[in-house]
C-alpha cells in the first residue's frame, strides 16, 4: 500500500472502527488567487508563475509539489539578496501555509519555476497548474499568460 492511498483511506478506516478522524490539515481549505505568469522569450528558458495561495482551514496546510502540462520540473523556488546585494535564486522545498494565513508567490521571492518547457508561453493563453499537498490532495488553477513585462496579475 502506497503512503497516499494509506492516507486518503485512514479517515475511512477509523470512521468504520469508531475512531475519530485525525486532524488532517485540508487542501480542501486552500484558495489559490490572483494567478498569473509572463509570456517566455522561448523554450530553452524557465517560465515563472505568481500567486497568493491561502489556507482558510483550522490546520496548517503544506504546498508540497507542482504539477503541470507546460514543463517538466515545475518547482517553487525562493530569490533572495544578501546584504552585499548578490541575488540568488534556490528551490524552496516544502511550504506550510499556517491556519488563517498565505503565502504570496511573487517576483524577487518565493515563485513557481516553470523548467524545460513543453511549449512557448504565449500571451493570452492560459495553462493548467496542479498545486500539491501533505494531505494528498491537489488545488488546480487555470494560469493566464500575460506580457512579457507584466508586472502583476492587473497588468
Amino acid at each position: 500500500m502506497t503512503k497516499l492511498s494509506y492516507i486518503n483511506g485512514l479517515p475511512l478506516v477509523l470512521l468504520l472502527s469508531g475512531m475519530s478522524s485525525p486532524a488532517f490539515a485540508g487542501s480542501e481549505d486552500v484558495v489559490v488567487e490572483n494567478a498569473w505568469s509572463r509570456a517566455s522569450i522561448g523554450v530553452n528558458r524557465p517560465g515563472a508563475v505568481y500567486m497568493t495561495v491561502r489556507n482558510t482551514g483550522e490546520y496548517a496546510v503544506t504546498l508540497t509539489g507542482l504539477a503541470t502540462p507546460l514543463a517538466m520540473m515545475p518547482e517553487i523556488h525562493e530569490s533572495k539578496t544578501n546584504s552585499n546585494g548578490v541575488s540568488s535564486m534556490a528551490p524552496a522545498g516544502e511550504i506550510t501555509i499556517e491556519p488563517g494565513q498565505s503565502v504570496a508567490l511573487e517576483p524577487g521571492g518565493l515563485h513557481a519555476m516553470l523548467m524545460m518547457l513543453q511549449n512557448l508561453m504565449i500571451e493570452g493563453e492560459t495553462f493548467p497548474l496542479t498545486l500539491t499537498f501533505s494531505d494528498g490532495g491537489e488545488v488546480a488553477v487555470e494560469v493566464p499568460i500575460l506580457g512579457i513585462a507584466a508586472r502583476g496579475p492587473e497588468s
